[in-house]
């Protein structure tokens, strides 16, 4: 049997013993219930020393790892906390970081959205400068074109203009002229009556 067994059975022992009642018959009852809260010197020493025995064994033997391992809960909750409390700082800092690399994400698509309308401003700045340049060739090429056509028109009417008017001078004359002297004749007329004109206006 061990010393904490040996204690705790001198223990109750004495437990028993002190409030153990002495069964008496009915007339010795008054001088039981005196006998029942008399001091006994004797009994009270062992009951001192048995305490004080039971005492140093749970001071020698079971405080001290009860001691220990309420140490050691008290480390391992404190551990606990200690990484609660990092990993909590950890996901704060991953949390931050996460706001900003979504920060810079939104910055970056507000600077390429922006970038991609300045670049289609410009494009179209050059599709219609482009687009106005080739009108005004165009144009320029029609008018070219509409004086070259004017130009060959009037010629075409100078020449029927001559020809017409030699033979209504002949027929007048009543005699054949001679059509290239003539003609150059004409010409060289309907020419002095255009740089005239032209002088007038």
């Amino acid at each position: 049997m061990s010393i904490v067994g040996v204690g705790a059975s001198s223990l109750y022992g004495a437990a028993v013993h002190a409030w153990s009642v002495p069964v008496v018959p009915a007339a010795a009852e008054e001088s039981a219930w005196d006998s029942l809260f008399a001091v006994d010197f004797g009994l009270s020493v062992w009951t001192l020393l048995t305490f004080a025995t039971l005492l140093f064994i749970l001071a020698k033997f079971a405080w001290k790892p009860l001691l220990g391992a309420l140490d050691a809960r008290e480390k391992s909750i404190q551990d606990n906390i200690d990484e609660a409390k990092r990993q909590r700082d950890e996901a704060d800092a991953l949390l931050a970081q996460y706001r900003e690399q979504l920060a810079e994400g939104r910055r970056q698509a507000q600077a390429v959205v922006a970038e991609s309308r300045a670049a289609a401003e410009t494009l179209r700045k050059e599709l219609e400068a482009k687009a106005r340049d080739e009108t005004q060739a165009m144009l320029a090429n029609a008018r070219r074109e509409i004086e070259r056509e004017r130009e060959a028109a009037v010629e075409a009417v100078r020449r029927e203009s001559v020809d017409v008017a030699l033979a209504v001078a002949s027929r007048l004359l009543g005699e054949r002229l001679d059509a290239g002297r003539d003609r150059q004749l004409a010409m060289d007329y309907i020419d002095d009556l255009d740089e005239s004109q032209g002088a007038l206006a």
